[in-house]
């Protein structure tokens, strides 16, 4: 797997396990560095930076909304666990934390905002 949400196994996201290998590999011991060099694992190269894209609150809360949805729609509640991740797009949200918040920040949500929880049944 070269993506997080790829591979999962026994909920272990195997692609971002990979992805964070790969870019921590000068804190690996050299043990931990032949061992994923053996299954064919090498460090990010220069060409590979990998640099965290910049996303405006909106696009974060739609992003967010999508994982809810999307969770909803299969499980037909909108209660995960705080450390539920729920895959979006080839990308990770951590939707239980967001969820948490979210209750704890209501009041401070925007009617619209709440609207798209309570339209989930969000249990406030």
């Amino acid at each position: 797997p070269t993506r997080a949400g790829e591979v999962i196994v026994q909920g272990e996201d195997l692609g971002a396990w990979v992805t964070g290998q790969r870019a921590g590999w000068d804190r690996l011991v050299p043990a931990q560095r032949y061992l994923l060099e053996t299954i064919g694992i090498e460090p990010t190269g220069e060409d590979e930076a990998m640099v965290p894209t910049r996303r405006s609150q909106d696009e974060r809360w739609a992003m967010n909304l999508a994982a809810a949805r999307q969770f909803h729609a299969r499980e037909g509640h909108l209660r995960p666990a705080r450390k539920h991740i729920e895959h979006v797009d080839g990308e990770t949200v951590g939707l239980g934390s967001f969820l948490d918040n979210a209750r704890r920040r209501a009041a401070s949500l925007s009617a619209e905002r709440r609207a798209d929880l309570d339209a989930l049944g969000m249990r406030w």
